[in-house]
C-alpha cells in the first residue's frame, strides 16, 4: 500500500507531464478526456488506500515511508494517512475527479483546454501531498505547490470580461498566501530550535516537549497567522471574495472545497500537538475571531448582489465553525471541525458548480440581471441550488448540520483550561450567526428561485441540467445527504486520531 500511496501523487504530477509534451501525444481534443480519467484513476487510488485502512487502528499513521532527504537539517520524506487524512484524501480526489470531469463539458476558448487540466494536476498533487506529508518542511512544501498554479487558474482562466480584475484578485490572493507562508515557516523554525526536529509524529508524541513556553506561544501565533489566511479567519480573508468572483466555476470548486482546508487542517495536524502550550495561549484570541467571522460571513452576504461572491462570503462564516471548533481544544469540537471541513466541501463545492452554471447560462452572476423565476425557467437547476443552500444553512439531515453543530457543543463545555464563560458567549454568538446564515440563504432562494420570471430576453435560455452536470453533481447531492443522516461515517475515522492529538 505503500506503492499505492505514492502513485497516488505520481498519478497526477504524470497527467500534468503527459499534457506538457504536447499535442503528439495528447490532441488538443482529447485533453479533457484525459484529464478525467487520470481524475478517475487518482480517485480510484484514494479509494483503494480507503478500503485497505485498518479502522481499529485509526490513530496510527499507515502505509508509511519515512526515508532521510536532507539530513543536514533532518528533514525526512515522511509520508502517511491516518484517521484525519483519510477524509480529506478522498475529498480532494473527488472534487478534483469532478472538476476535470466538467471540463469535458464547460471548456475554456479552443486550444486552452490543456493549460487548466494540467494546472489541476499541479493543485491536486500539492493539495494531497498536504494532506499525507508527516514532516514539517515537506507539509510546508506541498502546502505551498498550490500556490502558482491556483495564481494562473484565476489569471488566466478567470472571467473573460474582466482581465485586469482577475488578474488583480489572483495577485491579491498570492501575496496573502506567501506572506502567511513566511510566518509559518518562522514558526515551524522555531519548533526544530527547541524540538530538533521537523519530524510531525515525533513531535506529536512529545507534546511540546524541549519548546520553552515562550518560544511555543511565538511558534503558535506565527504558524497559526499562516494557517488563519488560508483558511481564511476574519481580518485575514479579504483576498477570498474576489479570487471566487473572478476564478473560473473549477478554481472556485477547488478553492473552496479543498484549498480553504488545507488551513484548518493544518491547525490540527501541527499547531494542536506540537505546540499545546502555546495553542491554548492562544486559542480564545482564535475563538474571538472566529465568531466575529461567523457573524462578519453572514451579514456580508445579505449586503451582496453577486452570486459568487455571496457564496464566497458565506465560507468565511462556515470557516469561522470550523476554527471555533478548533479553539475548543476538546475532542467533540475538533471531531466537530473536521466534519464541518469535510461538508463545506462537498456543500459550497456544489453551490460553486451551480453558480458557476448559472453564469454561464445568463452571463452573469448579477443578481439584479438574473432577476427571479428561476424554477420555471429551469426547474432542475433551481431544486439542486434550494438543495445546496438549506444543505448550506445546517438543515438537521444535511451534512452542513453536524460539524457546526459539534463546534458549538464543543464551545459549550471547552477544555479545562480555557475559560467556560467567554466560550459560552462565543457560543450564543455563533448560534445567532446560524439565524443570519439561514436568513441570507432563504432571501437568495426567494430572490433567484421564486416570484415571475422577471429576466432580461437577452438572457433568457432555457437549457436546463445536462447529462455531464448530473454526472458532476450526483456525487456531491448523495454524499451530502449520506454524511448527514449517517455522520458517524466520518467521525468514526476521526475519533482515534484526534484523541490521541488533543484528548491528553
Amino acid at each position: 500500500m505503500n506503492v499505492v500511496l505514492w502513485l497516488l501523487l505520481a498519478v497526477p504530477l504524470a497527467g500534468a507531464l503527459l499534457l506538457a509534451a504536447g499535442r503528439r501525444l495528447v490532441p488538443d481534443a482529447a485533453v479533457a478526456a484525459v484529464g478525467a480519467v487520470v481524475g478517475g484513476v487518482t480517485l480510484a487510488l484514494a479509494v483503494v488506500l480507503a478500503a485497505a485502512f485498518d479502522y481499529g487502528a485509526a490513530h496510527r499513521v499507515q502505509f508509511e515511508t519515512d526515508v532521510a532527504w536532507i539530513p543536514a537539517i533532518d528533514v525526512r520524506w515522511h509520508l502517511g494517512l491516518d484517521g484525519i487524512s483519510v477524509p480529506m484524501v478522498l475529498l480532494t480526489a473527488l472534487l478534483a475527479f469532478l472538476c476535470l470531469l466538467y471540463t469535458t463539458r464547460i471548456a475554456p476558448e479552443a486550444g486552452r483546454t490543456r493549460g487548466l487540466v494540467a494546472l489541476v494536476f499541479l493543485l491536486e498533487v500539492g493539495m494531497l501531498g498536504t494532506f499525507v506529508a508527516f514532516d514539517l518542511i515537506v507539509f510546508f512544501l506541498f502546502f505551498e505547490v498550490v500556490l502558482i498554479p491556483m495564481w494562473f487558474v484565476i489569471a488566466g482562466w478567470g472571467d473573460p470580461h474582466d482581465g485586469p480584475g482577475r488578474r488583480r484578485a489572483a495577485t491579491t490572493f498570492i501575496l496573502y498566501t506567501l506572506l502567511g507562508s513566511a510566518v509559518m515557516l518562522l514558526g515551524f523554525l522555531l519548533v526544530y530550535a527547541g524540538a530538533g526536529t521537523f519530524d510531525l509524529t515525533e513531535l506529536a508524541a512529545g507534546g511540546g516537549r524541549g519548546i520553552a513556553h515562550g518560544t511555543q506561544v511565538l511558534a503558535a501565533v506565527a504558524i497559526g497567522l499562516g494557517l488563519a489566511v488560508k483558511s481564511p479567519m476574519w481580518p485575514l480573508h479579504s483576498w477570498l471574495p474576489d479570487a471566487h468572483a473572478k476564478a473560473p466555476t473549477i478554481g472556485s470548486v477547488l478553492l473552496a472545497g479543498v484549498l480553504l482546508k488545507m488551513g484548518t487542517y493544518g491547525f490540527v495536524r501541527v499547531w494542536l500537538p506540537v505546540v499545546p502550550d502555546g495553542a491554548r495561549a492562544v486559542a480564545p484570541y482564535l475563538a474571538g475571531l472566529a465568531t466575529v467571522g461567523i457573524l462578519y460571513g453572514a451579514l456580508a452576504c445579505l449586503r451582496q448582489g453577486e452570486l459568487k461572491r455571496l457564496i464566497a462570503y458565506s465560507s468565511v462564516g462556515h470557516m469561522g465553525f470550523v476554527l471555533l471548533g478548533i479553539a475548543t481544544l476538546t475532542p467533540v469540537g475538533v471531531n466537530g471541525a473536521l466534519f464541518a471541513g469535510v461538508a463545506h466541501g462537498l456543500i459550497t463545492g456544489l453551490l460553486f458548480f451551480l453558480a458557476g452554471a448559472i453564469k454561464d447560462r445568463h452571463g452573469t452572476g448579477d443578481l439584479v440581471r438574473l432577476g427571479g423565476g428561476l424554477y420555471s425557467r429551469m426547474p432542475r437547476l433551481a431544486g439542486l441550488f434550494v438543495f445546496g443552500a438549506v444543505a448550506s444553512l445546517g438543515l438537521p439531515g444535511l451534512a452542513g448540520f453536524w460539524g457546526e453543530m459539534l463546534a458549538m457543543f464543543g464551545a459549550f463545555q471547552p477544555a479545562a483550561s480555557l475559560g467556560r464563560t467567554t466560550y459560552l458567549v462565543l457560543m450564543v454568538l455563533a448560534g445567532l450567526g446560524t439565524v443570519l446564515t439561514a436568513a441570507y440563504f432563504l432571501v437568495l432562494v426567494r430572490r433567484l428561485c421564486q416570484g415571475a420570471d422577471t429576466i432580461g430576453p437577452s438572457l433568457a435560455v432555457a437549457r436546463d441540467v445536462t447529462a455531464v452536470e448530473v454526472v458532476a453533481w450526483a456525487p456531491l447531492v448523495l454524499l451530502t445527504l449520506v454524511l448527514g443522516l449517517y455522520p458517524r461515517a466520518v467521525l468514526a475515522i476521526t475519533e482515534p486520531a484526534v484523541q490521541v492529538l488533543v484528548g491528553r
